[in-house]
């Protein structure tokens, strides 16, 4: 679907008339790039004082903006003092404190998101179609977020509510981009290592520095290795590691500015992820399997992108951005989630004689697949001589292509036969264009936006199905915001987002009405409130919604009546749904060696037009029901403590109120909380920490599946649940030379 769709449409949205300073094209360009070295000030404002306040620089847009001030919407930036001071290794361990973000535990990693109860839920079929887009560094990894590795991580920006016009159709629900460290201009370099239970250890460098003596060529290359045996004891097998986390990230970046107008950042990323996957049980007893044959969950990434900018005088500045990008991913798993000696034990009746006989129930599923993008995008964006109407308005324009393939070859065994064998190709050429405008009246700004896309996009399998869907659509945005003093902006943010269609394959007749399915639509209406106060020693950031999803799209799946070990998984499309509520966060500095962070998420999402006929003789009616995925509260919070003399000290709490599982039945998981501790003492540039991660231990799931899976009883629905990590204690070592 749409990658760069997600990293040039930021180009179209942010607000400009709110931004930051102009870039300068000069050797002084470099130095304002990085975030470490500058302090960031806004036209609208004053210049915020770094003595005085933090400040967390938005860099999912085009043009850098301040937070809390510049950004009208509702975004959570979690800065690396807060990821480092968390701790974790992935980005799974950071993402319960983003309100109303939510995710599918249908894999090793969290690949599948929801944001505001919108969002995929398992492993596509056919091709890709992302609600919530997820972005390394530009490049999209959208439903491949596995790869979020958090070591020399800038910060993760988590954006709610469509983001029709800067990433277009692959961000309906929002956007997670995550932003690694840039080059700097003097040396740089670190280390980190952990060791925890679960056989745990994670190792950490980074360096960075100017390559020649005028600092014009920079570099900095980073490097990441995890291992850890997975929470799970197979009992079968007498090993601990088949659920393993076998995870190595690289990045490597370039900034360049051979002249003083020109800059040229190039950016490499390596991901290799060879984890494995057996999570489930039958007595969902939650970590003890007893699998044969463990499952397999791996991704592994070579992608790239190459950004210019060029100023032309004060006028405009061009932005070319290109990205390409490999991914080869498996999944894989054991689907009896037993092995032959657990099955014969058993008795099951014979189909044809009616007689009992000793079990026989083997199931192998593996999906191997080639993922290659390659995107471009061009945009002008006017700086201060190339203001509009006596210089109160800016202006941008650009152009996006982006050409996505993937090679899908998928297996199953059943009972030592071939069970379903299915090689397809699938190719999508998106091509958009997008602008926007932001004035400055006043007290007032105005910021509109809008992006028109076509998609075109080809599938054809061995099986003889073959579909070329092909559409245009739009989005766009309107925003107000207003100036109370210097750091206070209240808003109010209309929004169009859009996803497009596509097709369901392998149906069978009974289901063949569901051969395609719709685009959808989503109108999203905002209001909010955020400032800083006290010197930047208390931030705020609120914002309540409602959403119109118009023509929504369904996960929805059968089990085979005469092929029990097998499913019909399709996307169909509801009337509509509607979603309301809000999001609040509040950061506080009551003493200087002491930090309050709180965030809570408030979410009623519910269909109200959603019925349909299942193919198998039931059927589904889910008006005024909730949707997958979309607990009503989530919350954050978490107390900080340095004292002058080093010592440290964290304690944070998250938790979440329950959520059905699927739009397929009606079980939901159970609300929970759970509690994170850290303690450790920091020097100039080194720490040394112990932790706790889930103190108490607490039971969550993260997915649930209601279906049969038991040939003894008779292939009976019963409810089946994977959990969330368990207890874990550990300790970290890091240095700094700076």
């Amino acid at each position: 679907m749409n990658k760069l769709t997600l990293t040039l449409a930021l180009a179209a949205n942010l607000s400009w008339a709110q931004e930051e300073q102009a870039e300068a094209p000069a050797d002084e360009t470099v130095a304002q790039a990085e975030r470490s070295d500058t302090a960031e000030t806004s036209e609208t404002d004053e210049p915020i004082d770094e003595a005085d306040a933090d400040v967390v620089v938005v860099t999912s847009g085009l043009r850098e903006q301040r937070l809390a001030i510049d950004v009208p919407s509702s975004i959570t930036v979690l800065e690396e003092k807060d990821i480092v001071d968390e701790g974790g290794a992935q980005f799974e361990d950071i993402m319960y404190a983003v309100p109303n973000l939510n995710w599918s535990g249908a894999t090793s990693r969290p690949r599948y998101f929801q944001i505001r109860g919108i969002g995929d839920q398992e492993e596509f079929q056919g091709a890709p179609n992302a609600s919530v887009g997820f972005l390394i560094d530009d490049i999209d990894l959208s439903g491949l977020g596995m790869a979020a590795t958090l070591w020399d991580v800038q910060q993760v920006e988590v954006l709610r509510g469509p983001q029709g016009t800067r990433y277009g159709a692959n961000a309906l629900a929002g956007l997670i981009y995550v932003k690694s460290n840039d080059p700097t201009r003097e040396f740089q370099a670190g280390g980190q290592a952990s060791l925890g239970t679960d056989n745990a250890w994670t190792m950490g460098a980074y360096a960075s520095g100017p390559v020649t003596k005028d600092k014009r060529l920079l570099y900095r290359a980073s490097l990441q290795m995890h291992n850890q045996d997975g929470f799970r004891e197979n009992t079968y097998l007498g090993v601990s590691d088949t659920n393993a986390r076998d995870e190595r990230t690289g990045r490597f970046k370039l900034r360049w500015t051979p002249v003083d107008a020109l800059r040229i950042d190039l950016t490499y990323m390596h991901a290799n992820l060879a984890n494995g996957y057996d999570a489930w049980t039958l007595d969902n007893n939650g970590f003890e399997t007893i699998t044969d044959q463990p499952g397999i969950d791996s991704a592994r990434t070579n992608a790239g992108a190459m950004k210019l900018s060029w100023w032309m005088g004060d006028v405009a500045r061009l932005t070319s951005l290109t990205t390409v990008g490999q991914t080869l991913h498996q999944h894989a798993f054991d689907g009896d989630w037993a092995n032959p000696d657990y099955w014969a034990e058993k008795t099951c009746q014979n189909w044809e004689t009616g007689e009992d006989e000793p079990c026989q129930y083997d199931y192998w599923w593996d999906k191997q697949a080639d993922r290659f993008t390659v995107s471009q995008e061009l945009r002008i964006t006017s700086e201060e001589g190339g203001r509009l109407f006596a210089d109160t308005t800016e202006w941008l324009a650009g152009f996006y292509m982006l050409h996505n393939q993937e090679h899908n070859d998928l297996e199953s065994f059943y009972n030592g036969f071939e069970d379903v064998f299915l090689i397809s190709d699938y190719k999508a050429t998106n091509l958009a264009g997008f602008a926007d405008l932001d004035s400055r009246i006043g007290p007032v700004a105005l910021s509109a936006g809008v992006r028109v896309e076509h998609r075109l996009s080809e599938y054809e399998d061995d099986a003889g199905e073959a579909f070329d869907p092909n559409e245009t659509m739009w989005g766009g945005h309107v925003t107000f915001t207003g100036f109370i003093g210097d750091h206070s902006r209240p808003y109010v943010r209309a929004a169009r987002g859009y996803k497009a269609g596509g097709f369901n394959m392998g149906l069978p007749e009974v289901l063949s009405e569901h051969k395609t399915f719709g685009s959808e639509v989503l109108y999203n209406f905002e209001a909010g409130y955020k400032g800083y106060w006290l010197g930047g020693d208390l931030t705020t950031n609120a914002a309540v919604f409602y959403m119109d999803r118009i023509n929504q799209q369904v996960e929805a799946s059968v089990q085979d009546p005469d092929s029990p070990q097998n499913f019909f998984l399709y996307t169909n499309n509801a009337g509509r749904s509607n979603s309301f509520g809000g999001e609040f966060e509040i950061h506080a500095r009551p003493l200087g060696w002491m930090e309050l962070d709180g965030a809570l998420g408030l979410l009623h999402a519910e269909y109200k037009d959603y019925s349909f006929e299942n193919g198998d003789g039931t059927s589904t009616d889910l008006d005024g029901r909730g949707l997958a995925h979309a607990p009503t509260w989530n919350f954050f919070a978490a107390a900080t403590f340095r004292a002058p003399f080093g010592l440290f000290g964290r304690v944070s709490v998250s938790g979440m109120d329950r959520f059905y599982y699927s739009d397929s039945h009606d079980f939901q998981s159970d609300a929970w909380a759970k509690v994170n501790l850290k303690v450790g003492y920091e020097g100039r540039n080194w720490g040394l920490y112990a932790w706790a991660r889930n103190v108490f231990d607490a039971r969550y799931g993260v997915r649930g599946f209601y279906f049969g899976n038991d040939p003894s009883e008779g292939w009976a629905a019963n409810q089946y649940v994977r959990y969330g990590d368990p207890q874990q204690f550990g300790v970290t070592g890091r240095i700094d030379f700076n």
